[in-house]
């Protein structure tokens, strides 16, 4: 779930800066059915609009705000009324955004300590694939028995996901808590969206959701340094069990006001039976599913792989096709490009971004907190594109700026491999990351844009979560194609024991496996940029 944030590596609690999706516009995209935005690092938090503020989703979703609420309609969000919960949401965001990037940072280490290195990519997309499905479950939930207890849920999923992954023994039980921390993600960026629509008057809106977009600016500065630290000297395992014990003070402190917010009763239909059936939920289940099985099929080269492969493809195709606007994928002019351009975006880059740590640790011998400082530049020009694109005189170029984007990100991709050849400085990656983090601001927070621009008020809602579904689609599409290629080009012999291009004994150099993956990415960015010209409404 790319969510929107500066760059959504790692976890699909797509929460994250961006102008409207933690990545998902820089007026933002709420879904009015309660399901939010969304990454992973894509999803994500990120400024709304209050045309799509979640939880609006008709006459029996819009609770009175409580007396508190209507006291304080004239302070802030750092007001005394709303300080409490305001502070515990972007500290909760904060954490999320921490561990979304500190686990790029010490996943190679990860990876290579419990020999998991041939299934590297599905460290990332188990996560993503998990919060697909949590997502639509969250907008149910969230919709018919209110945001509390899905928030509180998807955050113990979170922190048990976390604990798992931090004291796995096997990469098989580091990829079921990596599962679990997506489910919880998936729970969390819906629910915070419709805590935002019912805690919050109209005119602060905007507010805490430019709050989130903010929280995302220290962990990408400190968070490769921190983690970093950490693996080095204390143990990747650190990187994860150290979070969930943190969560505990945003909690204690937003508790309070999330009492006071006004409590959706169970009505018929609304139980917990119902909402898992909803058709929603069992297509985004069907795409989870779908996608696992056709990942295991691509690590799996054998003649029996291609049952599973068949069951995958039965099961995602129509899931997919039912999940998104009709035309997305032929590119159909207005609405269906922009979403079919946030997933090929968003999946472009997060799949990419996913393998450079691992490059640069296996076959460049960095540091893991060198290699996730590389990291660093994309997510603070990521918010100077979101920001730039903002500008009230570039509105009429909304289409180009889009097309620029995915130009800029595919000049990225391309140029990061090169640090593979003898002689080119390893800064160029950091370099190159600047320029696709830029472009990505872009390219994302134009599209909430043109989103919300090209819908009906009505269907604000249904077309902002189809935008975030495209993004976790993508996510899961590409990292999944990648580890296929990876694995395919040697990549999964890479020695577990040290940098491959220093570990004299048994050090096994694999530059095809990494430049394979860059190569596609590059082509699905290019393809992006292909297709931006069908962005405006028109015939065809």
């Amino acid at each position: 779930m790319t969510a929107d944030r500066p760059h959504d590596t790692g976890s699909t609690t797509d929460i994250g800066p961006t102008s409207s999706s933690a990545r998902a516009s820089s007026s933002g995209t709420a879904s009015s059915s309660g399901t939010a935005s969304s990454t992973g690092t894509t999803s994500g938090i990120g400024p709304t609009s209050s045309s799509g503020t979640a939880g609006d989703s008709g006459p029996d979703h819009h609770p009175t705000p409580s007396p508190r609420h209507q006291e304080a309609s004239g302070g802030g969000v750092f007001g005394r009324s709303y300080r409490g919960l305001t502070l515990g949401i972007v500290s909760v965001v904060s954490l999320v955004a921490f561990e979304a990037i500190a686990v790029n940072t010490a996943m190679p280490v990860a990876a290579r300590a419990l020999h998991g290195i041939g299934l590297y990519a599905f460290a990332f997309s188990a996560c993503f694939t998990a919060s697909l499905f949590a997502m639509a479950l969250a907008g149910e939930w969230s919709d018919r028995r209110g945001p509390l207890a899905p928030l509180f849920a998807g955050i113990a999923a979170f922190g048990v996901g976390l604990l798992v992954a931090g004291g796995a023994r096997s990469m098989g039980m580091f990829l079921v808590g990596r599962g679990v921390q997506g489910i919880g993600g998936g729970l969390v960026v819906v629910s915070l969206y419709v805590v935002v629509g019912r805690a919050y008057p109209e005119r602060l809106r905007p507010s805490i959701m430019a709050a989130f977009s903010a929280a995302w600016v220290m962990p990408v500065i400190v968070g490769p340094l921190v983690a970093g630290t950490v693996t080095e000297q204390f143990g990747w395992r650190w990187v994860f069990l150290s979070i969930p014990v943190l969560i505990l003070l945003p909690l204690a402190v937003m508790l309070p006001a999330l009492r006071t917010l006004p409590r959706t009763r169970p009505g018929p239909g609304n139980g917990v039976r119902q909402i898992l059936g909803n058709r929603r939920c069992l297509l985004a289940l069907a795409v989870a599913v779908g996608a696992c099985l056709l990942q295991y099929a691509g690590q799996h080269p054998v003649w029996l792989a291609l049952l599973p492969a068949a069951a995958g493809l039965a099961l995602l195709v129509p899931g997919i096709v039912r999940l998104l606007p009709r035309g997305t994928f032929r590119a159909a002019r207005g609405l269906p490009t922009v979403v079919l351009m946030r997933g090929l975006a968003a999946g472009s880059l997060v799949a990419a971004e996913s393998f450079v740590p691992l490059m640069l640790v296996t076959q460049r011998g960095l540091s893991a907190t060198l290699a996730g400082l590389s990291l660093t530049g994309g997510g603070l020009t990521w918010a100077l594109g979101s920001y730039a694109q903002s500008r009230p005189r570039l509105e009429p170029y909304r289409e180009r700026l889009m097309g620029l984007g995915m130009v800029l990100l595919a000049a990225a991709i391309v140029t990061v491999p090169l640090v593979l050849l003898d002689g080119v400085p390893s800064w160029i990656v950091a370099a190159a990351w600047t320029v696709g983090g830029f472009g990505m601001g872009l390219n994302i927070s134009s599209g909430g844009v043109l989103l919300l621009k090209l819908s009906r008020p009505e269907e604000a809602g249904s077309n902002s979560a189809s935008l975030q579904m495209s993004d976790a689609l993508g996510n899961v599409t590409f990292v999944g194609v990648s580890g296929v290629l990876f694995v395919a080009f040697g990549g999964g012999s890479i020695a577990a024991d040290g940098p491959a291009a220093t570990a004299g004994a048994g050090g096994t150099s694999h530059p095809a496996a990494f430049a394979a993956v860059f190569a596609a990415m590059a082509v699905v960015a290019v393809a992006g940029a292909g297709v931006a010209g069908r962005l405006r409404p028109g015939q065809g």
